[in-house]
């Protein structure tokens, strides 16, 4: 069944516009409803008009294309009821008269001539600039949207505007774009609607002196001096309103998209430099005084500019010495008050602060697109780890190198490095023997040996097999690399709140189910941050859940909870580290370790957590290590094949000492894997 159908005023209110519209196309109507409607036709212009000069933005009237073609019709509407009334009765009403002898100076030639000045000046002036500007400004739109959309992301990533203004940003892009577009073809109504105007004008007055002379027995020179101005007076009254909304529409598309109050800054511009004035002034004082055009018109003229420009200038001065002692004002309660320290207490999850010389690298002006790196950084880990990068904050910080930028996490330095400007840093992959000169250094992300090389010898560096690469690519991976390392911690509660918040619009049940009837907040942030911390993805946040609901019931433990839900993302662990079709060489651990390992967990009402001897241990790390370098030394992943829920114990045993470890259990493995064992990790 449909939803209940309503009709407010505004429904009622346009759609009777248009009945009446169609209904005039049909029936005939009298002169005196005729006048009526003309009268509101006349009114309608004027309110179009007035509300395009005042609108402070475009899109305070996103609907004018509409409108424009609404109006159109009720006005070609109008000029067939008058020419019926005109043709058939030869008494089309009061306003129609008026218009034809009043307006027109109720002479033939004197109606004649205003009404081709009007139509000269909608066709050749108006209508014709309107339509090129139009068109201009919905290509210009069109073309700019994209370096728009990145100015947004930009500020988003500084931290210049949030989420929600970011989101209203891009819909007023969106919209921008659609009523530019939608004008570039609307000015063609307001063209075709004078242009038809031009057209019933013709037919009336060769239809008016025929009717007269066939039908009403009038000689010719009475006929066409009584329907001649009648049908004048009908342009003028059809002509008028059409060009008061071509002159709206005119306003509308030059105005742009700026916000303003339009009669005030045009006011100001023409009229808010005191020197201007004080020229134009002497200059038409001049002309009274020294040619013979009227002095009596031209100085006091010329006077009235240049006192309006002593006033200008006074309150100018007056402004800013109000501005400067309230600026000194301000800045004096800032330091009285105690409370002005708090945000000083702000901490930035993650930032990134450079030297002044990598400042062309995050400056677009200058061409540089670090901050166009940042944004594809957060959408990289978004797909990647299904989790939101909190806005990387980006400083610059005079007391660094030149060169140099560090990386800070929740406003601890984590890490740093170096580049050198217009240089490459290009890396061996390992089967290059052709040396290059250049400068030694190593590439700050994974400490590989490199050389700083001039853009000259990028090519020949290239084609020797060489990996190259330009310093905001350098800073961008290093950047996402130490993400990576601690996006664990950088989950917020508030993070996984959000992650609820989106998972409940479509699965709310799952939701209800677990939390916090099950699970409290904090619990699911440790799951998470379990998960995240060895590299897996929490994108599939429905199994997580699932899977956290069955066991949750019997389980308050969250390691332990995190193991279960990473067997129920085998696929996803599957794919991450054993390509398909592939056989992927691993380390074992022998089953005995695993028992002992199992034997020494020491629960606690905190948690879980391994008792082994410290010499056992280091046993175990030092055999851990001689293993894995085998997988190294073969180039291959550094991965570790254990039974399951011994592998989050035998991971934390070996996270400090080898944190590059991949570990994974035996059940997280899909059936069809094709592993090569190359050793076993044993006591």
């Amino acid at each position: 069944m449909g939803g209940e159908f309503k009709l407010n005023k505004a429904d009622l209110g346009v759609g009777g516009y248009l009945l009446a519209a169609i209904i005039m196309l049909i029936v005939p109507i009298s002169s005196t409803l005729l006048d009526i409607l003309l009268a509101c036709n006349i009114a309608v212009a004027f309110t179009i008009l007035f509300r395009a000069m005042f609108s402070n933005e475009v899109l305070e009237m996103g609907n004018f294309p509409t409108i424009l073609l609404f109006t159109t019709i009720f006005r070609i509407a109008l000029n067939v009821s008058s020419t019926r009334l005109i043709l058939t009765t030869g008494k089309p009403g009061n306003v129609v008269e008026t218009f034809g002898s009043f307006v027109g100076g109720g002479d033939l030639i004197m109606g004649t001539i205003v009404f081709i000045i009007l139509i000269i000046i909608q066709f050749m002036v108006i209508n014709k600039g309107s339509e090129r500007v139009a068109e201009v400004t919905a290509r210009f739109t069109l073309d700019a949207m994209p370096g728009k959309q990145m100015a947004i992301d930009a500020d988003l990533n500084t931290g210049a505007i949030d989420d929600t203004e970011a989101k209203r940003r891009r819909e007023k892009i969106q919209q921008e774009s659609a009523f530019f577009g939608s004008m570039d073809g609307a000015v063609k109504y307001v063209k075709g609607d004078a242009t038809a105007g031009l057209i019933i004008t013709a037919v009336n007055i060769v239809g008016g002196i025929a009717m007269g002379v066939l039908r009403n027995g009038m000689d010719i020179n009475e006929a066409l001096s009584r329907y001649t101005i009648l049908t004048i007076g009908d342009g003028l009254v059809s002509q008028i309103p059409s060009l008061l909304i071509s002159l709206s529409t005119g306003i509308l598309v030059t105005k742009g998209s700026k916000d303003a109050d339009f009669s005030r800054s045009m006011i100001s511009q023409l009229f808010g430099m005191p020197k201007v004035l004080y020229i134009v002034g002497a200059v038409i004082a001049g002309l009274g005084i020294i040619t013979p055009l009227s002095s009596i018109v031209f100085v006091p003229l010329g006077a009235a500019f240049i006192l309006t420009a002593r006033n200008i200038q006074a309150t100018i001065e007056t402004s800013d010495i109000e501005k400067a002692v309230d600026e000194e004002e301000v800045a004096a309660e800032e330091i009285r008050q105690p409370e002005n320290v708090t945000s000083l207490l702000q901490v930035d999850p993650i930032e990134l602060e450079f030297g002044y010389g990598i400042i062309p690298l995050a400056d677009v002006n200058q061409g540089g697109d670090l901050l166009d790196r940042v944004v594809m950084i957060r959408r990289q880990i978004a797909l990647e780890l299904g989790t939101v990068v909190p806005i990387i904050r980006l400083r610059d910080n005079i007391q660094l190198n030149p060169n140099q930028y560090i990386i800070k996490i929740k406003g601890i330095q984590v890490s740093e490095g170096e580049i050198l400007f217009d240089h490459y840093m290009a890396m061996n992959p390992g089967y290059v023997e052709e040396e290059i000169t250049g400068i030694p250094t190593f590439e700050p992300s994974f400490h590989l040996p490199a050389i700083w090389i001039t853009e000259g010898q990028r090519e020949r560096a290239e084609s020797l097999g060489y990996t190259v690469v330009d310093p905001p690519s350098i800073i961008a991976t290093h950047l996402t690399e130490i993400i990576r390392q601690h996006i664990a911690e950088l989950l917020t509660r508030q993070d996984v709140q959000n992650l609820i918040n989106n998972l409940k619009e479509t699965n709310p049940s799952i939701v209800d189910e677990l939390t916090p009837k099950l699970l409290g907040l904090g619990d699911i942030q440790k799951v998470l941050q379990n998960l995240l911390s060895e590299g897996i993805s929490i994108r599939d946040l429905l199994t997580i859940f699932e899977t956290l609901a069955d066991y949750a019931t019997s389980i308050r433990d969250t390691d332990v909870l995190t193991e279960y839900v990473r067997q129920s993302l085998t696929r996803a662990i599957t794919a991450r580290y054993f390509p398909a079709n592939e056989t992927t060489s691993v380390v074992m651990v022998d089953q005995k370790l695993a028992d002992e390992i199992m034997a020494n967990i020491k629960q606690t009402e905190t948690g879980a957590f391994l008792n082994l001897p410290q010499e056992k241990v280091q046993e175990i790390l030092k055999n851990t290590r001689t293993e894995v370098e085998k997988l190294e030394a073969l180039g291959k992943n550094p991965i570790v094949l254990i039974n399951a829920f011994a592998r989050m114990y035998f991971k934390r045993l070996t996270m400090n000492y080898l944190p590059d470890l991949i570990v994974v259990a035996l059940q997280e493995l899909e059936p069809n894997v094709e592993i090569q064992s190359v050793g076993v990790i044993t006591i």
